[in-house]
């Protein structure tokens, strides 16, 4: 099986990679390789790259990779409804009767797909417009078993736990941020001697750090691998093309976790200070 390469081979800021001469030998269904390793291809193909079918499935590396860099090209729930239309075509889901024994070897194959697609990227899926296309989607399979109704159930299930752990971990950065602005301006007016240390606070600083340490994991735990990608995306000036970033980023839970990391920084470096000033006056 070809391997993948990375998003940045793969995806260019004006598009696909149009570089790479290859000879025809290398091109296989619009996608173009060089040395086993897929290199270029246009989005209609890459999309085909990613549906499986009865017997074939795509490997977990570009599942991920095509996931996460055509966000820059394609809205997520656009993707979504092109990859279900594409299987409803190629798998005859419309027929007024449907081929059982072919159904059940796609089946299992585009519910992986699909529990993949949450589980890496949740986010995508606070839109009802991706949950329609997951259901309508099983709806289609489910008369060739009914064991499909039971995994919907689980997916939704699991997929809406994930997204009420989400949206509560979002409430609380905005209720945190208000709270360290208030205090900001009550720490300012506050005299140095009022002030309270760090380590009485807590005296141990294993402890201290092994707190700071769950601290950051959970805020680490809300951060969408979508967002690093939103965050780094720069507009070529001159480069008359729109990506998908341009109107709206959605980078909260990562300038969040930025904020604080240099509060933790400034503390540590103040505290570190005062210690050596400290010694210095002992």
């Amino acid at each position: 099986m070809p391997q993948t390469l990375s998003s940045t081979s793969m995806f260019t800021p004006c598009g696909f990679s149009p570089h790479l001469h290859t000879s025809k030998e290398d091109e296989q269904g619009g996608l173009i390789f060089q040395d086993g390793n897929l290199t270029s291809a246009s989005l209609d193909a890459l999309i085909q790259h990613l549906i499986p079918t009865t017997d074939y499935y795509p490997e977990v590396t570009y599942i991920f990779t095509f996931l996460l860099s055509s966000r820059l090209f394609i809205e997520p729930h656009e993707l979504l409804s092109r990859v279900c239309h594409k299987c409803i075509e190629q798998q005859r889901l419309d027929d007024p009767v449907l081929d059982k024994a072919r159904i059940r070897k796609f089946g299992p194959k585009i519910l992986q797909l699909l529990t993949e697609w949450t589980e890496t990227f949740p986010y995508d899926f606070q839109e009802e417009r991706m949950i329609g296309h997951l259901k309508d989607m099983i709806h289609r399979i489910a008369p060739c078993d009914e064991a499909y109704w039971k995994k919907m159930n689980q997916l939704l299930q699991t997929l809406n736990q994930k997204l009420a752990t989400l949206s509560h971990g979002q409430e609380g950065i905005v209720k945190i941020s208000a709270a360290v602005s208030d205090k900001l301006v009550a720490f300012k007016s506050k005299p140095p001697s009022i002030q309270r240390e760090i380590l009485s606070v807590c005296s141990d600083p294993y402890t201290l750090a092994q707190q700071l340490t769950h601290v950051e994991l959970e805020r680490l735990s809300h951060i969408g691998p979508e967002e690093f990608v939103q965050a780094f995306v720069h507009k070529d000036p001159l480069d008359g093309t729109k990506t998908c970033f341009s109107e709206q980023k959605k980078t909260s839970n990562l300038e969040a976790y930025v904020k604080w990391f240099n509060r933790l920084c400034y503390l540590v470096a103040t505290e570190i200070c005062m210690r050596a000033r400290r010694g210095e006056g002992d």
